[in-house]
């Protein structure tokens, strides 16, 4: 017993080791680079992040794509043209998920500075773009963390940010529509009855859909109250378009 208690407490230091030393690894995003040749025929640029651990392109993101989606066509009746970007804050693969959860417990504070710096540059070499950043979840608290390092001259950089978890503060300013569908999001107002209700029940539904052949991600598994985010919601369309609307019109 005591040799098995030694294995397990040096297996326990050992990861907690790797965890602490191994060092950040953040994806190139080489498509914003691009972006930089691309933007003259552009008055928007809309950039995207997902929520989870970061990686997930825009085509695969069925909880926000409407969202964008509303927002390129809300612009488009402004007689805007947008260009939308997906940035990933995080690689695929082990080495990716051991930076994106050291980064997770530093509130994104170094993965925001990376975008942060792009964003200044960018906002710099074209200062007649309007340049809108969106995120949910994670994504909105990566987002927010952005926007605290933007460059206070750089007014035409915005950002429109869903369900920040209860836990992270929120940064204030008037370039930032914080959404939390009218105070019903459990994650965003901290309903622990709710959240620890949805951590219970998430298990069995995911090992459920796996075994019914089912993609089914974790975190739709969890189905937190009031954590879904609809274009056709007053509390979510209708608060971006008057945002736009106010800021971008």
């Amino acid at each position: 017993m005591k040799k098995i208690k030694k294995i397990i407490t040096i297996s326990i230091l050992l990861v907690s080791l790797f965890f602490i030393l191994a060092p950040f690894n953040f994806p190139e995003n080489l498509q914003f680079e691009e972006l930089l040749n691309s933007a003259d025929d552009n008055d928007v640029i809309i950039i995207f992040n997902s929520g989870g651990w970061g990686n997930t392109p825009l085509e695969k993101a069925d909880d926000f794509t409407p969202i964008i989606r509303g927002i390129q066509q809300t612009l488009e009746e402004f007689g805007y043209n947008s260009l939308i970007i997906s940035y990933n804050r995080t690689k695929d693969g082990f080495s990716g998920k051991i930076t994106g959860i050291k980064d997770f417990l530093n509130s994104f504070q170094d993965s925001s500075a990376i975008l942060a710096k792009k964003v200044n540059i960018l906002a710099e070499k074209f200062p007649d773009k309007k340049i809108i950043m969106t995120g949910l979840s994670a994504g909105a608290t990566f987002t927010d963390r952005v926007m605290e390092k933007i460059n206070s001259k750089k007014t035409q950089v915005y950002a429109i940010a869903a369900g920040i978890p209860f836990w992270e503060k929120s940064f204030k300013t008037n370039n930032i529509l914080l959404l939390n569908n009218n105070s019903k999001d459990a994650l965003s107002t901290g309903e622990l009855k709710s959240l620890l209700l949805s951590l219970i029940k998430a298990p069995q539904k995911w090992i459920l859909a796996k075994i019914n052949g089912q993609n089914l991600t974790y975190s739709r598994a969890l189905q937190i109250p009031g954590h879904e985010y609809f274009w056709s919601s007053p509390d979510v369309g209708s608060k971006i378009v008057n945002f736009l609307e106010n800021k971008i019109r």
